[in-house]
């Protein structure tokens, strides 16, 4: 019975990692531009990443997921300037502004998220089995260009803001984003696109 209850427990771990596992298929990559399908089991997390020097369309096809993005604050860089709470940044921490907390289902908008601005740092959560179709330009690229995908934790404003408050024309919400390894448990496995040949003009 031990025995039988010991390879019952391993095939639920397969059978958990097999889940957690994102599948990817891309259908056109080039230089300036990268199409790609996401599929997600109702258990999968893109953990919080960014797109740094990045344009991104994202468009749900089916299902439903969470999706919490952030902008980073800008600091300025004259200290005679530093005037609120959100202009110190503790060590190690970089403030950014939370862009969107929301529930997504399908139907809904798509979304374009910018170098600067739009959540160029999020992080998606799947509630059911979905899909999502995602357009990159320009694509990820090695660290010596400048696009490297960072991974980051995020902490709630009030565990490093000290005594600072937020003046009344800070409206929004606020968290510390800390970089971080790639999550051991994050795994993407790539699928071969075997539709249309498509050009690019």
């Amino acid at each position: 019975m031990l025995a039988l209850l010991r390879i019952c427990h391993i095939f639920k771990t397969v059978h958990l990692q097999e889940l957690r596992r994102l599948h990817t298929c891309t259908f056109m990559s080039a230089t300036s531009s990268r199409y790609s399908r996401i599929q997600f089991h109702s258990i999968c997390v893109i953990p919080l990443h960014n797109h740094p020097g990045m344009t991104v369309f994202s468009k749900l096809l089916f299902g439903s997921m969470h999706i919490r993005s952030y902008d980073w604050v800008n600091v300025p860089r004259n200290s005679d300037e530093i005037v609120n709470s959100l202009h110190y940044q503790h060590p190690g921490l970089r403030l950014a502004k939370v862009k969107t907390d929301a529930i997504f289902t399908v139907p809904c908008k798509a979304s374009v998220l910018y170098p600067e601005d739009g959540g160029n740092m999020h992080c998606f959560t799947a509630r059911t089995s979905c899909a999502v179709l995602d357009v990159l330009g320009p694509p990820y690229s090695d660290p010596d260009q400048g696009r490297d995908c960072t991974y980051f934790n995020d902490l709630p404003f009030d565990i490093f803001s000290g005594d600072g408050k937020l003046a009344p024309d800070e409206d929004g919400v606020y968290a510390w984003l800390e970089e971080r390894k790639k999550p051991e448990g994050f795994l993407v496995v790539g699928a071969r696109y075997s539709g249309p040949r498509i050009l690019e003009r």
